[in-house]
């Protein structure tokens, strides 16, 4: 049987866990720096434009309930603009990267069924 912990540290070691990790750090300092340019600056940029300076204030009451959809175009704003630098910073450059790869590839000449046994001959050569 296994020593638990010995199990439990190969698991913790493994590279998609630690990449995982990285990757939720990352998003969390990234949720909160969108979440401040919302905020703080696109916010008040386009409460300027519409009179309204501060969305989370905006909602409407129906019976005796308040409804704040103002702190709804917020999130909405900020989803967008994590969106839309996911896509710009992230797909488009590896989608890039993937199209380069597949054309080199495609570059690379082929190996026919002669280089194969002609390689094969060398090997043998060389292992006597």
């Amino acid at each position: 049987m296994k020593n638990p912990i010995q199990g439990f540290k190969q698991f913790i070691m493994r590279g998609n866990v630690v990449d995982l990790a990285v990757g939720v750090v990352i998003g969390a300092a990234f949720g909160t720096l969108v979440t401040s340019l919302v905020t703080d600056v696109l916010t008040p940029l386009i409460g300027a434009i519409a009179k309204v300076p501060d969305f989370s204030g905006l909602y409407f009451t129906l019976n005796e309930s308040k409804f704040m959809y103002g702190n709804f175009f917020n999130a909405l704003i900020s989803f967008m603009i994590v969106a839309t630098a996911i896509y710009f910073f992230v797909v488009t450059p590896l989608n890039a990267l993937i199209a380069r790869t597949k054309r080199e590839e495609k570059e690379l000449p082929a190996q026919t069924p002669e280089d194969i046994v002609l390689l094969r001959e060398i090997r043998d050569s060389l292992r006597k």
